[in-house]
């Protein structure tokens, strides 16, 4: 088919390769324009620019689409079908009904659970078992279309990087297999049950709730790995916690010192947010949180026990 391809994150990296080895002509690629980044802030190109250009494609970053002269060049393309994939734009009329195929979303949730900007951390968050990729029809609605095909993966202990490579690659892999055969993958109205919806994720929400419970806690720091990073703050610097495990007694944390007894075994819901061992055992009312990797600011990534020999955190320290 001739395709335009709209991407712009890491995410889509690997379906714009996908269907460039499945043989695939792709007319042009559209992404977000470069932003800031960096320390010096100077513009930086998007993953998918980076990888287009690499390959010789047209590559365009409109501001917006709403623009009848950018819809007009958009439509002169005369594409058979858009493949998009995180592309962070809303696509108006024009633009869905240009391709004589109409376009295709690689959307990664199993829809219609979790439409919108942020599928995968709302997963994680939520505490879902699996998740997985949809690849549907493109229409007015926020992720309401049709869908073509599904595949779904567990979630288990994944974080929100690992788990995005690894929906990229099969939301890759299936919009190919959608697209080389499309009347076997006849588009299926959404179901009217189960319609959740992913907010897009706010730096706030990455501050580590301890009163939450620890599995909550935990969730959050493998849902915000990479971005933006979960985090508590003591005497003025933020920690970021890239990896933490839940601790549900103390029978195997004989230093802890436990609080009230309203939460699970040994621990209480006055030692949210403290420190109960000189491990960095922290109360969370509900079990406890024991980060293992973690991250001052300006520096690497650590052990928690090497963070622990220069950044002396006490047992009966409280976290913010």
């Amino acid at each position: 088919m001739r395709l335009i391809f709209m991407g712009t994150p890491e995410f889509a990296v690997p379906a714009l390769d996908a269907l460039v080895a499945a043989g695939h002509e792709v007319a042009a690629v559209y992404c977000q324009p470069p932003r800031p980044a960096g320390r010096g802030k100077a513009l930086q190109p998007s993953p998918v620019q980076r990888r287009a250009e690499a390959l010789g494609l047209d590559v365009r970053t409109p501001v917006t689409l709403r623009d009848a002269g950018e819809q007009a060049r958009f439509a002169a393309v005369g594409a058979d079908a858009a493949v998009v994939a995180a592309y962070g734009l809303i696509l108006p009329g024009p633009i869905l009904a240009a391709p004589r195929l109409g376009c295709f979303n690689i959307h990664a949730s199993l829809l219609p659970r979790w439409r919108g900007a942020a599928p995968i951390q709302r997963a994680i968050l939520a505490g879902d078992a699996v998740t997985g990729v949809t690849i549907m029809d493109m229409e007015a609605g926020l992720d309401t279309g049709p869908m073509r095909a599904t595949v779904e993966i567990g979630i288990d202990r994944k974080t929100a990087g690992e788990l995005t490579a690894e929906l990229a690659d099969k939301g890759a892999a299936l919009m190919v297999t959608v697209l080389g055969d499309l009347a076997a993958y006849p588009p299926q109205l959404q179901p009217e049950e189960g319609v959740t919806y992913a907010s897009k994720v706010d730096k706030a929400e990455a501050r580590l709730d301890f009163a939450a419970g620890a599995e909550a806690a935990e969730r959050q720091v493998r849902a915000f790995n990479p971005a933006p990073g979960a985090f508590f703050e003591l005497g003025g610097e933020r920690i970021r916690v890239l990896s933490a495990e839940v601790v549900h007694d103390l029978d195997a944390n004989p230093a802890a010192e436990p609080g009230g007894k309203t939460g699970g075994p040994g621990f209480g819901r006055d030692d949210a947010g403290l420190v109960l061992d000189d491990r960095l055992l922290i109360g969370c009312g509900t079990d406890a949180l024991r980060p293992t990797t973690v991250q001052r600011a300006g520096r690497g990534a650590m052990s928690a026990d090497a963070l622990l020999r220069g950044f002396p955190i006490p047992p009966g320290t409280r976290l913010s």
